[in-house]
C-alpha cells in the first residue's frame, strides 16, 4: 500500500466523486495551487492508484434493460482452467464484472443485457457452452439500491 497524505485522499475523493472536474477546480478544493495539483495527480495516475477515468452511463437509455449475477462453477479449478475462464469472460462484452470467488462458487460475473431473450441466448449459447463451466445459477436483479465506484475514501 503506498503512503498518501491527506491532501493525496482528497484529490483521490474529489477525482473519485468528479472525473471531469478542472485542475484548476481541483486545486482549489483541496487548498493547491494548480501546478503541484498536477504534479500529484500525475504521481497518483503513474503509481497506478488512478487507473482511469470514466463516464457513468445510463444503461437503460442505452437498451440494456436486464441486469443478471451468474454464479458459475467450474468442472476443473485448476490453475490453467481459471485463467483460460478468466480470458474467456474478458471476450464477452456483456459481461461487465467477472470476480473469482473462495468457496463453493468459482466465478460471480455481472453481466448486462437488452432484454430477457437476448440474455437467454447469451446464457445458453456462450456462458454454460463455455470450455470448463459445470454449473451456472442466475439472479435477474429487480433493481438496485446502491451503485457507487471505487472506495470509500473518507
Amino acid at each position: 500500500m503506498i503512503n498518501l497524505d491527506h491532501i493525496d485522499r482528497r484529490l483521490l475523493a474529489e477525482l473519485q466523486a468528479e472525473g471531469r472536474i478542472t485542475n484548476v477546480e481541483l486545486a482549489q478544493r483541496v487548498g493547491l495551487t494548480a501546478p503541484p495539483c498536477l504534479r500529484r495527480v500525475r504521481s497518483l495516475e503513474e503509481a497506478g492508484i488512478i487507473q482511469g477515468y470514466h463516464a457513468d452511463l445510463d444503461a437503460s437509455k442505452l437498451g440494456f434493460t436486464i441486469t443478471v449475477f451468474a454464479l458459475v462453477s467450474l468442472r476443473s479449478q485448476a490453475e490453467e482452467a481459471l485463467r483460460a475462464f478468466e480470458e474467456h469472460m474478458k471476450t464477452l462484452p456483456e459481461v461487465r464484472e467477472c470476480h473469482m470467488l473462495n468457496g463453493e462458487i468459482d466465478f460471480i460475473l455481472k453481466i448486462v443485457s437488452r432484454d430477457l431473450q437476448s440474455f437467454q441466448e447469451f446464457l445458453t449459447g456462450r456462458l454454460t457452452s463455455a470450455p470448463n463451466v459445470d454449473n451456472v445459477k442466475t439472479s435477474l436483479t429487480i433493481r438496485t439500491a446502491k451503485n457507487l465506484p471505487g472506495v470509500p475514501l473518507g
